[in-house]
């Protein structure tokens, strides 16, 4: 079997409004989750309440990613706040000859 090779460089990642988008769907989730709670007993009767439950945890796993969302984030612009902050080093360029 031969070995699969790439055959072009893969893309940079997209880089946008993670934090937002991260708290939108846990928002989402959440509001799906309130919808549905007074309905619990028709989900009940059909045997359903796996939905309910569902919408709790993508919640859940939403507030967890918001968590990890923000500390990436600030981590990324520590870093570039410190790659911002290191002098430039000229580079080592030979003295004029025959002096």
């Amino acid at each position: 079997m031969a070995k699969w090779t790439p055959k072009h460089e893969a893309p940079e990642p997209l880089e946008g409004p993670v934090v937002a988008t991260i708290v939108g769907g846990t928002i989402i989730w959440f509001v799906l989750f309130l919808v549905q709670v007074p309905f619990y007993s028709w989900f009940a009767d059909r045997d359903l309440t796996w939905w309910v439950w569902t919408c709790l945890a993508g919640g859940g796993l939403g507030l967890i990613g918001i968590w990890y969302v923000r500390g990436r984030d600030a981590a990324l612009k520590r870093a570039a706040a410190a790659q911002a902050a290191e002098p430039v080093v000229p580079e080592d360029r030979p003295g004029p000859t025959g002096v």
